[in-house]
């Protein structure tokens, strides 16, 4: 009975997807398919339950438009963003962009921050959706196989941003750019142009998230005063700018100022795409 009424509810999920889109995941790389779950629990199959509600954000409620797509290289790459908006919606829009509006489609193995595996669901549906904690060893494991990561070098600090601070780039690790030099991905840039207002915070209550064992506990015009649906993020416009691949040489294992000094070039070539992206854009909504 009960495999009856799974039956049912995932049929009926998947015929919320248009058939353009499940087209587009049938097309995603065949080697995705060839062991069934991966190592690190991503089940291809999973792609087509997951995507509805996701294609929902990126079509309808943040019309998300995506800018050149087609600098992405096929093969290994290295996709680097700014994080922002409290709740961690860029990622998600990045990795649809590419699923739907990429062509050939590709999916995206987002990192995740380590504390995730910790939060009951999630520590589920991520792995199942091709998310994995952001470990040097997870990642340069995939990039052998010739994925597409999606990393985000300011972490939580960008996520948690106040409102303030709005577009201004945290300081970004390391860690990457070492990844990219030990396996010879190529860096593409993508500015996030929307998120930050999405829900704009303009205090943490630091010591409220120490306890809570969560990065941040962000103070909004509408949270924690209306409860959870104070968290319920604004209808922005995202606009998101994939930029041209940067290829880096050297040393993985190099001194950790000959490495930043690479890392600062993405990172300047990054705030200078938000600054043009935002120069271009004519309103957040729309």
């Amino acid at each position: 009975m009960l495999g009856k009424v799974k039956d049912r509810l995932l049929g009926a999920i998947e015929s919320m997807t248009d058939e353009e889109v499940s087209e587009k995941i049938r097309r995603l790389d065949p080697r995705l398919n060839e062991f069934g779950v991966d190592p690190f629990g991503f089940d291809p199959k999973f792609v087509k339950y997951g995507i509805p509600f996701a294609l929902f954000l990126y079509r309808k409620y943040f019309r998300v438009e995506s800018v050149g797509l087609s600098n992405v290289p096929a093969g290994r790459v290295l996709l680097i963003a700014n994080h922002s908006g409290q709740i961690p919606l860029d990622g998600a829009m990045i990795c649809v962009a590419m699923i739907v509006d990429a062509e050939p489609p590709r999916m995206v193995r987002s990192m995740v921050e380590t504390w995730v595996p910790t939060l009951p669901v999630l520590s589920w549906f991520f792995p199942r959706v091709g998310q994995i904690v952001g470990t040097r060893e997870n990642c340069q494991r995939l990039l052998e196989r010739d994925a597409a990561i999606l990393a985000f070098p300011e972490g939580v600090r960008g996520v948690s941003k106040n409102f303030a601070k709005r577009y201004q780039l945290e300081e970004f690790g390391l860690g990457f750019m070492r990844l990219a030099l030990r396996t010879g991905a190529p860096v593409v840039p993508v500015a996030v142009v929307g998120a930050e207002e999405q829900v704009p915070s303009f205090y943490s209550f630091k010591p409220l998230a120490k306890a809570l064992g969560i990065p941040a506990f962000p103070i909004t015009p509408t949270f924690p005063w209306l409860g959870p649906l104070g968290l319920l993020p604004l209808p922005v416009k995202y606009r998101l700018h994939f930029g041209k691949p940067l290829h880096f040489l050297g040393d993985p294992d190099d001194e950790d100022s000959v490495v930043a000094e690479k890392v600062k070039q993405v990172r300047r070539t990054l705030q200078r795409m938000i600054r043009d992206g935002l120069e271009a854009r004519k309103h957040v909504f729309w």
